[in-house]
């Protein structure tokens, strides 16, 4: 896609003007948020009924589901993240190198204490909607909130998906600190770009600018999973496939 500046005398200071116009004009996108339980292999040993879990953005719950005990069914619900990260008076886009509060928690919904993981996934589409893994995930910087409360499993981790577990128990109708702080596209994402200059029998120039990335999205998917704290070693090694150690006041480290 190409964007036009209108018809101007070329000057040094018009150019820069132009250039930080259509920076903070690059067309960056949405994420969506998915929620899932990921413990149906271990059903038969839990108190399935009993458990629920919501993912949180902003202190905000986002997605759930929760075992409802006399419909004996699941409710749920699925959002999307980053739908209000922006101010909708003053932006329409996300602006490279702008930080955006982005506070991502876990949240106990159900009647048990449990253990919880959650998986963040980050890639870019093209303009067509096409997965681009030339572009770098790096680029979609999640500042992430790590220390006591939350780890990297750096292991089963990857430049696309971050694996991190809550390392105490979630106790029902209680919430897990905040594990990111804020979100930032690199801005780099805005500096490959070429120019064409046209000029007109008046001897006005007009610059064209194409963006390399314009008209491309990002992808931000956060995944919950949470697991009873009731025979806790060999419950998540059934659900989630790790071997964990857990301290005698119940916090978990990775083996």
């Amino acid at each position: 896609m190409k964007k036009k500046i209108k018809s101007f005398l070329l000057k040094p200071a018009f150019l820069l003007s132009a250039a930080a116009l259509l920076l903070a004009a690059s067309a960056l996108g949405s994420a969506q948020a998915a929620l899932t339980y990921y413990s149906e292999n271990y059903s038969a040993q839990m108190n399935i009924s009993s458990i629920g879990v919501s993912l949180m953005e902003n202190d905000q719950r986002v997605s759930y589901r929760d075992y409802e005990h006399q419909g004996d069914s699941w409710n749920q619900g699925q959002g999307k993240l980053l739908e209000h990260l922006l101010d909708e008076e003053k932006e329409k886009k996300i602006i490279p190198g702008k930080e955006y509060r982005e506070q991502i928690s876990v949240s106990n919904s159900g009647d048990i204490d449990t253990y919880v993981r959650v998986i963040l996934y980050k890639d870019w589409q093209d303009a067509d909607g096409r997965r681009d893994t030339s572009l770098s995930p790096d680029l979609i910087n999640l500042k992430l909130n790590l220390g006591r409360d939350w780890i990297i499993d750096e292991r089963a981790s990857t430049a696309e998906r971050t694996v991190l577990y809550y390392t105490g128990v979630l106790p029902a109708g209680e919430s897990t600190g905040y594990l990111s702080k804020t979100l930032k596209i690199n801005s780099d994402i805005a500096t490959k770009a070429n120019e064409t200059v046209s000029v007109n029998e008046q001897g006005y120039k007009t610059i064209t600018t194409e963006f390399a990335y314009d008209g491309y999205r990002f992808n931000l998917t956060a995944e919950v999973d949470a697991v009873q704290t009731h025979n806790a070693q060999d419950a998540i090694k059934s659900a989630w496939g790790v071997d964990v150690n857990i301290a005698a006041d119940g916090s978990l480290s990775l083996q």
